[in-house]
C-alpha cells in the first residue's frame, strides 16, 4: 500500500508541476504577448530579451523539468494499470512540448538575444518582425500540448481517486479480456 501511495504522490507532483508550466505558456498566450503587441518594435524587443533572461531561473527550471522526470516516473509506475496509458499520453505530449521549445521558441529566443542591446538595434522593427509572430505561433502550440498533457494527468488521477484500496496499482477486473457481461462484447 506504500508503494501505492508514492506512486499516486508521483502523479500527484507530475500534475501539479504540468499545472503550472500548461499556466506559464497560457499566460504569455493570454496577456503577456497580446500586452507587448502594442508596445513600440524597441519596447517589445527590450521587454522580451528581459522575459527570456529573468525566466532562467531555478524556480522555473524545477516546474519544467520537474514535470517532465515525474511524468515519466508515473507513467512507468502506473504502466500496468488503468491509469498507465493516461500518464503515457501525457507523457508524450510532454515530450513534444519539449522539442517545439527546443527547436522553436529557444532559437528564437537566442536570435532576439544576439540582436543585441535594443537602444543599439538598427532596426527593431525587423528584429521584432522575424520573432513575434513564429514565437507566438509555437508558444500556443506548447500551450495547447501542455494543456492536453495535464488533461490526461487529471484522468490518470482521477483514476487513481476512484481505485479501491484493495485493487491500487492493479487493473480492473473489467478491463481484463475475459471479464464483462456479454452484452459488452
Amino acid at each position: 500500500m506504500t508503494q501505492n501511495r508514492g506512486a499516486g504522490a508521483v502523479l500527484a507532483a507530475a500534475t501539479v508541476t504540468t499545472g503550472l508550466i500548461a499556466g506559464v505558456w497560457f499566460a504569455f498566450t493570454v496577456s503577456v504577448m497580446p500586452a507587448l503587441g502594442r508596445s513600440d518594435d524597441r519596447t517589445y524587443v527590450e521587454v522580451m530579451q528581459n522575459i527570456n533572461e529573468v525566466i532562467e531561473n531555478p524556480a522555473f527550471f524545477a516546474a519544467l523539468f520537474g514535470a517532465l522526470v515525474l511524468t515519466a516516473v508515473s507513467a512507468w509506475q502506473q504502466r500496468r494499470t488503468p491509469r498507465g496509458r493516461w500518464a503515457t499520453a501525457a507523457l508524450v505530449l510532454y515530450i513534444l512540448v519539449f522539442v517545439v521549445t527546443s527547436a522553436a521558441n529557444v532559437p528564437l529566443n537566442n536570435e532576439l538575444a544576439a540582436a543585441g542591446a535594443p537602444d543599439r538595434i538598427a532596426d527593431p522593427a525587423a528584429v521584432r518582425e522575424n520573432f513575434e509572430d513564429p514565437w507566438v505561433l509555437w508558444n500556443t502550440v506548447r500551450t495547447v500540448l501542455t494543456t492536453a498533457a495535464l488533461l490526461c494527468l487529471w484522468r490518470a488521477t482521477s483514476l487513481l481517486r476512484t481505485a479501491r484500496p484493495d485493487q491500487a496499482g492493479q487493473p480492473s477486473a473489467y478491463l481484463a479480456s475475459d471479464a464483462g457481461s456479454r452484452a459488452s462484447r
